[in-house]
């Protein structure tokens, strides 16, 4: 759990020094540095999303799991979350619909996405729980760091409390990861890792303000992936039988 708490600080340090920074910006500034956070996102998801195996899978779950996410609303819940967030921080009661709180929000689910989806949090877990290896875990924390850094810069404060999903996501895998290993495989890595890009390209486009979308929405596309490859697996295992 000690890498966890790295690169949950990694992330709070990177935010307040990005929030810091933002401060001494102008809006014209500020509007650059979102601008290139959001090309950042889409190059970064962009390498990610070609790691995918099987793009008929890829298709399947960003489209079942983006009706799932709608129909559940996450993309609202986790803003809810945010602006409870925001309320515990400035300890007053604020309108959501107020341009600041849905900025908070924003930030924090954001960052969440992004701190959250890429392989480099289940492999790294998976490595420092089990082999006590936490050479990835330690870049992640680092990259993590000066993305915070970023996108606090763009988007503020808000982006620090995703360390709190940091710590409940990968405190989760690593605890666990002995006993999920098993069902872990390569091309699970490689799938989930598509999706996550995608995910990302998603948190680019609305950083870049070319479009708002509600990326949290999606999140379910990482399940059905598991369940796709996860059936996939199974049905190869009882032909071989």
């Amino acid at each position: 759990m000690g890498a966890v708490f790295i690169n949950c600080a990694a992330v709070i340090v990177g935010s307040l020094i990005g929030v810091l920074l933002s401060r001494r910006m102008t809006e014209a500034y500020t509007d650059a540095v979102q601008t290139a956070a959001g090309v950042v996102s889409m190059v970064l998801g962009m390498q990610m999303a070609f790691s995918y195996e099987n793009v008929v899978y890829l298709a399947l779950s960003l489209l079942a799991g983006g009706l799932l996410g709608t129909w559940w609303n996450i993309d609202g819940a986790v803003m809810q979350l945010g602006s409870f967030l925001e309320r515990l921080v400035y300890r007053k009661k604020q309108s959501p619909e107020r341009q600041d709180d849905r900025a908070f929000a924003a930030a924090f689910l954001n960052a969440s996405v992004l701190f959250c989806v890429g392989a480099m949090a289940i492999i790294g877990s998976f490595k420092a729980a089990i082999e006590h290896d936490y050479t990835i875990i330690s870049t992640k924390s680092v990259l993590d760091g000066f993305m915070a850094l970023t996108f606090s810069a763009a988007m503020g404060i808000g982006t620090a409390f995703s360390a709190l999903v940091i710590l409940v996501y990968q405190g989760a895998l690593t605890l666990l990861a002995i006993a999920v290993q098993p069902f872990v495989s390569e091309t699970l890595i490689h799938e989930l890792t598509g999706v996550g890009g995608v995910l990302i390209i998603l948190i680019g486009i609305n950083l870049a303000k070319v479009r708002h979308i509600k990326t949290a929405n999606f999140l379910p596309a990482m399940l059905v992936m598991v369940v796709l490859v996860c059936t996939e697996s199974f049905f190869k295992a009882r032909l071989s039988l």
